[in-house]
């Protein structure tokens, strides 16, 4: 489990550093409010991604409110709200998944 998060959060990483410039040029929006949002949600991601080998409940928890963050940046970006979703969908589902299959090893 902790490699599916930690994978699905570094590549959300990737799309929203991808959706900095998208933002700007495409929704005009400001230079320094792209970066700053974007930015710390990219950088959150990261260190989620780092934390989930020492805190996987607490990576669980803050990664499912990045989750939403990144559905509800859509209203500012609008393919975020397509991007987000899907990542939203990844994210529980690996974490469906996981559970499933540790419970299934510990029987």
């Amino acid at each position: 489990m902790k490699r599916y998060c930690s994978t699905v959060l570094m590549m959300e990483a990737i799309v929203i550093a991808l959706a900095i410039p998208i933002a700007i040029h495409i929704d005009h929006l400001t230079p320094h409010t792209a970066v700053l949002t974007g930015g710390i949600a990219a950088v959150a991601a990261v260190l989620l991604a780092v934390l989930v080998r020492w805190q996987l409940r607490v990576t669980v928890v803050l990664g499912s409110m990045l989750q939403l963050y990144l559905v509800a940046s859509g209203q500012i970006v609008p393919v975020m709200y397509f991007l987000g979703a899907v990542f939203a969908a990844f994210w529980a589902g690996g974490i469906w998944l996981a559970r499933r299959e540790e419970r299934a090893a510990g029987h």
